[in-house]
């Protein structure tokens, strides 16, 4: 399965012990940004749930899919990416606001504590709409925020050049380790993973099924810690550029922005080192161009984090040079509530695909996940993607009124537990 996903608010209300030297503001053109991509995220997770062509096919496979049902999927790519970098300059900015090195800490370790345990619970149950045992846990977005939170628990009361240093090193250089090979699940009767094994999967693999014990339990690890943590690492000595005065900044912002998207055209081009997967020549230049883009996610390769987040640098240069109009307020909103967005996402999503299917007479047993894979749909299961769009702005429109309520709740109160939700 695809998983985008969402990450915690960027600001992190304080605890009672936390003081602060000056007052707490908002960026509206980082919430802007967050909230596109989370508008975006529902939508790969309609399309995961309902789309005929996901349910037979991959996005990806050229000799099935179209440019409408590849760039729906590559869209989505956006989401991860944006969300773990914007995670690590929340931390940043949390920091440049005057909440001391301690305090931060601890409530960063707590947190992502938290964000684990709401991973491998409410967000597995929405996804799989099962409670059964032996699909132990999928590992998702939220729980390599949740270990990157943990790690910058400690990185913080280093100077943040070298965390910065350290994230672009990662994410320069982790395709280096591509070569090495991971451990892949047979079924129960085949040969269990090594204690190495496991710790390699956990770090670099991505996408990895992982047996727990002699039971038939499985943990599934989508998002490795290593490559994402670089992402997360970067995002929090971006932040320093939000101390710059506004021109500086955004000068600043075209210039990582361009020069992200510039050093993904090139290294891309040159089709080596950057990506496991080498785009080739297709029959058909629009396919070609699809090839280009067809990066690999699972883990991010050097050429997915440039490709997604330069644009992304991009963009929050523009909001802050156009403003926002009214139009932008709603995205605004559900940029402000990522975390109540993204739980009650999965489970809208998912209720409204179970909902259309039922009324279309359709068996929905792909919808609840005893194992992964998830089980096979019918040759004539799910919808067709405008159907999927339409439910997709069914999701929105339900959530709308109840992330705009949290976030009301949020600007009025600080109470402790509000920075966990």
């Amino acid at each position: 399965m695809s998983s985008t996903p969402a990450a915690p608010d960027l600001e992190i209300a304080p605890t009672a012990q936390q003081t602060f030297t000056a007052p707490r503001r908002r960026l509206d053109s980082i919430d802007l940004l967050r909230g596109i991509v989370m508008v975006v995220m529902a939508l790969d997770h309609v399309r995961d749930f309902a789309f005929a062509g996901t349910l037979q096919f991959s996005a990806t496979d050229f000799t099935q899919t179209t440019p409408s049902i590849f760039f729906t999927r590559w869209v989505t790519h956006f989401c991860a990416p944006v969300f773990v970098f914007l995670a690590g300059t929340g931390t940043y900015l949390q920091r440049s606001r005057g909440n001391s090195v301690p305090d931060l800490s601890r409530l960063l370790a707590t947190r992502g504590a938290w964000l684990i345990v709401l991973e491998f619970t409410i967000v597995r149950f929405g996804v799989t709409f099962t409670l059964d045992p032996h699909l132990l846990a999928i590992a998702q977005v939220i729980w390599v925020i949740g270990v990157g939170m943990i790690i910058l628990a400690g990185l913080i009361r280093v100077p943040t050049a070298v965390v910065g240093a350290i994230g672009v090193s990662i994410m320069c250089l982790h395709n280096l380790l591509d070569r090495f090979p991971v451990y892949r699940y047979t079924g129960p009767g085949g040969p269990h993973a090594t204690p190495l094994q496991w710790v390699w999967a956990l770090l670099h693999a991505g996408f990895a099924m992982l047996p727990v014990g002699h039971s038939g339990h499985v943990l599934i690890v989508l998002y490795a810690i290593l490559p994402w943590f670089g992402v997360m690492a970067a995002g929090y000595a971006f932040g320093s550029v939000y101390e710059l005065p506004p021109e500086a900044r955004r000068r600043v912002l075209l210039q990582l922005g361009g020069a992200s998207i510039a050093a993904f055209v090139v290294i891309r081009a040159v089709n080596g080192y950057g990506d496991p997967n080498p785009w080739t020549h297709q029959p058909m230049g629009r396919y070609t161009v699809m090839s280009f883009l067809n990066v690999s996610k699972y883990p991010p390769s050097l050429d997915y984090a440039l490709m997604t987040l330069g644009p992304a640098i991009l963009a929050l240069a523009w909001f802050e040079r156009v403003g926002h109009s009214r139009l932008a307020a709603p995205l605004i909103t559900f940029g402000r509530v990522p975390m109540f967005f993204y739980l009650l996402q999965w489970f809208a999503a998912h209720g409204i695909v179970l909902a259309v299917v039922v009324a279309l007479h359709q068996d929905p047993v792909w919808l609840f996940w005893h194992a992964f894979p998830p089980p096979k749909a019918g040759p004539d299961a799910g919808v067709r993607l405008r159907t999927t769009y339409l439910i997709w702005f069914s999701v929105i429109a339900l959530l709308y009124p109840l992330c705009r309520w949290y976030a009301g709740v949020k600007a009025r109160r600080r109470d402790w537990w509000l920075s966990y939700l």
